[in-house]
């Protein structure tokens, strides 16, 4: 009794591992494109290291997410997973891995699938910037940047081994990995890979189990670090594989017999080099070079149609980037670099008569053979003094995409997007951070936007020679607080969004007596909301924490609410923590979404009254030993049924999930 009012009380305080305090004091690079602390930073970054990834135990890359500050995950199916990051998503956040963009020029507006093809066994940690990342990264960071970096090797730590396995019951998971690395002097070299199967998956008590949802996969990661004088270089491959994935909605309430994607392919390498300078204009010197080939294919077939859709879209991505930092100065630091990329898709399509055996090949989603390609250059630049802090930045993009339409011929277009962000942060003292932030953000128009030509739902659509990128203006006001038993960390942000790129018919023309539409720079809207993160260190052993977001979103030019806004929502959980062992409660919530577009009400996805409001409790406990750890979780104990707002699928039903890792 005298042992648990010592822990109760508060007796020999220190900070847990993974709390707000210490995550506050960890060195991030997305902020600013340099190395920094998540304290230190300017703007709205939260980030998710190896100590919270191991404890969450999350099934999938996109479900790390379900529980980060100022992130909602939609699920479309049980094998897909898009992030929320302040109202947008698809195409209007920013994807990265290892400093190289997932993004490419087929990436959709709206939910997509492709977060879920990162290898969740191989994260190191996630980083989020929240309302940023354009001039740091690119095109599309309307929303925010999600940065996942994968784990490297360790240097003379010589031979280790893993094997693993996790279950689930509902028939969720059955998975079996393994890992095996050396470390020498100067070489490090490490290999994993993971076998993967789900089952349907199980809803809550009303739900029963929703078919077909399951699927395989199956994934490798490669990585070899060389140190060479004051360089580093890293080479790396990264392959996932993702096959008969339902797309579960499509089949129960769109006419299908067969609708899923097979394979969901991805596979990316690259080469790094990195120079440490000892000279105050020459910190670090960072290049890269990467190839990413992406293929998906879709399948489906109508009920009582017997011709199946075979369609297949390729990306090849080629990129090429060199960052130069300079921080010798304690008033001033700079982070400078050039960045292409290139894609080549290769498009085709597939009907096959069941019955006959005959197949007929049509035009794809996209004009096969379509290029695009972009080169950046931007700077950002850090100048401190005192107890201020101005961080100021510029990028310049140029883009070139070319098409081809048996109909129209090639079509080029070329935008240019010159975007900046500013942020002025002052310290009041060493436990308080308070920033404004500014960032201006971009969407170059990409093949996806101008690749449906043709007829497409009664419709011919055309491209417009004169697309301009989607832009954001973006304004953060936040306070950090990091002090000895409570920390926490709160915005208000309001976004601006303008040129935004709709479909609009074209007056008196027609094309074989079928209307044209045409893309347009046509709508703007505007996103404000706020979001507060808060950990209470009761003692060393335990720790409270919690975290909600309000996101409000108006479609100006439609005087409706923007598509796909997420509600109020949030979670809060206890950690305590001794030794090798954890218990980990923690309960999630979701407010009511009735605040529909027009847009929303005709999605079969949403009802048309709105999404019903949720809470789930999950329990994790978990015990780590020199040669093994084991994890146990309930997932949903109350067994509610409930559906992430947007989604196509229910949220997992009371679950047990076991987990288990040895060390060889």
């Amino acid at each position: 009794m005298i042992k648990l009012l010592l822990l109760l009380t508060g007796i020999g305080l220190q900070t847990p591992e993974d709390s707000l305090s210490n995550r506050l004091d960890e060195v991030v690079v997305t902020a600013v494109r340099a190395e920094q602390k998540v304290f230190d930073a300017p703007a709205s970054v939260e980030v998710i290291n190896s100590k919270t990834l191991a404890k969450r135990a999350a099934r999938s890359t996109p479900e790390i997410l379900m529980s980060a500050p100022g992130v909602f995950l939609q699920k479309t199916n049980h094998g897909g997973g898009s992030p929320f990051v302040r109202g947008l998503t698809g195409n209007q956040t920013l994807l990265l891995i290892d400093g190289i963009r997932l993004n490419n020029s087929t990436f959709r507006y709206g939910p997509n699938q492709y977060f879920n093809t990162i290898n969740p066994f191989s994260i190191d940690h996630i980083e989020v910037l929240r309302s940023g990342g354009s001039v740091q990264y690119g095109s599309d960071a309307l929303g925010g940047t999600i940065h996942v970096i994968t784990e490297k090797p360790e240097f003379d730590a010589g031979w280790n081994a893993n094997l693993g396995g996790r279950w689930a019951s509902h028939n969720q998971e059955k998975t079996a990995n393994a890992a095996l690395s050396y470390g020498a002097k100067n070489m490090a070299i490490s290999l994993s890979g993971a076998l993967r199967n789900f089952g349907d998956l199980g809803g809550g008590k009303n739900t029963g189990f929703q078919s077909p949802s399951g699927y395989d996969e199956q994934m490798l990661n490669f990585k070899t670090l060389l140190k060479a004088n004051k360089g580093l270089f890293t080479l790396a491959h990264q392959y996932f594989e993702a096959s008969d994935v339902p797309v579960y909605h499509k089949m129960t309430l769109e006419n299908y017999r067969l609708n899923e994607f097979n394979p969901q392919r991805r596979n990316l390498s690259y080469a790094k080099y990195e120079l440490e300078g000892t000279h105050s204009l020459f910190s670090k010197l960072s290049l890269t070079a990467s190839l990413q080939q992406t293929k998906e294919g879709r399948l489906s077939e109508k009920l009582g149609n017997n011709v199946q859709v075979n369609e297949e879209d390729k990306v090849r991505t080629y990129g090429l980037s060199a960052v130069l930092t300079s921080g010798g100065k304690r008033f001033w630091q700079v982070s400078t670099g050039l960045e292409y990329y290139s894609d080549f898709i290769q498009s085709n399509k597939i009907s096959k008569n069941l019955n006959s055996g005959e197949q007929i090949t049509a035009r794809g989603l996209y004009p096969d053979a379509s290029t695009a390609a972009s080169f950046s250059a931007f700077s950002i630049h850090s100048f401190i003094y005192k107890n201020w802090k101005l961080t100021t930045g510029l990028r310049l993009s140029q883009f070139n995409m070319k098409i081809k339409d048996e109909t129209l011929g090639e079509v080029t277009l070329s935008p240019m997007a010159i975007r900046p962000t500013l942020a002025l942060s002052r310290y009041l003292d060493e436990k308080i951070h308070l920033f404004f932030n500014y960032s201006g953000g971009f969407r170059a128009p990409n093949i996806d936007d101008m690749g449906t030509l043709g007829i497409v739902d009664f419709r011919y659509e055309i491209p417009s020679y004169q697309l301009k990128p989607e832009k954001s203006d973006a304004f953060d006001l936040g306070l950090k607080y990091r002090g000895q038993k409570i920390s926490f960390t709160t915005s208000a942000f309001y976004t601006k969004l303008s040129q935004l790129i709709s479909r609009q018919k074209v007056e008196g023309e027609f094309i074989n007596d079928i209307q044209v539409y045409e893309k347009v720079n046509s709508q703007g809207a505007y996103i404000q909301g706020f979001e507060l993160t808060l950990d209470y260190n009761i003692n060393k052993y335990l720790n409270l924490y919690g975290h909600t977001s309000y996101t409000f979103g108006q479609n100006l030019s439609k005087n409706e609410p923007l598509r796909r806004i997420p509600p109020l929502s949030g979670m809060f959980g206890m950690d305590f923590h001794k030794g090798d062992f954890f218990v980990k409660p923690e309960i999630l919530f979701a407010a009511r979404q009735n605040r529909l577009s027009a847009g929303d009400i005709d999605d079969n996805r949403i009802d048309p009254n709105g999404t019903a409001g949720w809470t789930i409790m999950n329990f994790c406990t978990g015990i780590s030993k020199k040669h093994y750890d084991l994890i146990a979780q309930i997932q949903n104990i109350g067994n509610i049924d409930y559906r992430m707002h947007g989604s196509g699928i229910n949220g997992v039903g009371r679950t047990l999930l076991l987990q288990l890792n040895l060390k060889l």
